[in-house]
């Protein structure tokens, strides 16, 4: 037994020097790999950072240019609705600008994504054309502003105040309390009853006196009553 274990010893460190040579051997590759792409590692590296940074502080940009845009616009007393929906858009569009120019730092085709994107956007169109047919109608009624928040009108059969005017949908409460939300389409392809617009409003009122009743006296009657509601 002695003599095997001494007999293979040789075979065993003989092994493990091998193993060990080809261990160095791939440490030699590696190293050399490395050196001679230093520079692409490290341009790689600097983009890829260069990047992230792009991606943080266009994000940040976006933010603060929306923030500032929504408060010049109620400064300007622009109604909330149209300073929301348009601050919005345009921290959407800065942030799209901001992913694009990151991906061409790192090398990415910004054509052939852009290209992408648009294909991928009429599919989209195509399988959401009531939604965009709400968001279209969204933005009608925000540029043509047939109605704003805290005002009393009647569409599509509902008759309340509009509380939001959102991109796809106006909520509406009733006077009996309740929400009523209405796809924006549905809104602009029917008439628009705007009661909070004009000052006046004519109202007819039937009022039914006895046939005995002296007319003259009625209407007396009548028009103190009206005279004295403010």
């Amino acid at each position: 037994m002695t003599k095997e274990i001494i007999n293979s010893a040789p075979a065993t460190h003989n092994a493990l020097i091998n193993n060990l040579g080809k261990a160095a051997d791939e440490i030699d590759i590696a190293v050399n790999w490395l050196n001679n792409n230093s520079d692409i590692i490290i341009s790689s590296a600097l983009n890829i950072i260069s990047a992230v940074i792009i991606i943080i502080v266009g994000i940040i940009i976006a933010r603060f240019i929306s923030s500032i845009l929504h408060k010049v616009l109620e400064k300007h007393k622009i109604d909330s609705t149209v300073a929301n929906f348009v601050s919005r858009i345009i921290r959407y569009i800065i942030i799209g600008i901001v992913f694009i120019a990151a991906l061409s730092k790192i090398g990415v085709q910004t054509t052939s994504f852009i290209a992408l994107i648009g294909a991928a956007g009429l599919a989209v169109g195509l399988a959401l054309q009531g939604s965009l047919s709400n968001f279209a109608s969204g933005i009608l009624i925000v540029i043509l502003r047939p109605f704003k928040v805290n005002e009393f009108i009647e569409v599509a059969g509902i008759t309340g105040d509009v509380e939001t005017v959102h991109i796809f949908a106006t909520t509406i409460v009733t006077k009996d309390n309740k929400s009523v939300v209405i796809p924006n389409s549905s809104i602009l392809s029917g008439n628009i009853i705007n009661y909070s617009r004009k000052p006046r409003r004519r109202i007819d009122l039937l009022i039914g006196v006895s046939y005995n009743a002296d007319l003259a006296q009625t209407k007396n009657v009548l028009e103190k009553v009206l005279l004295a509601n403010p």
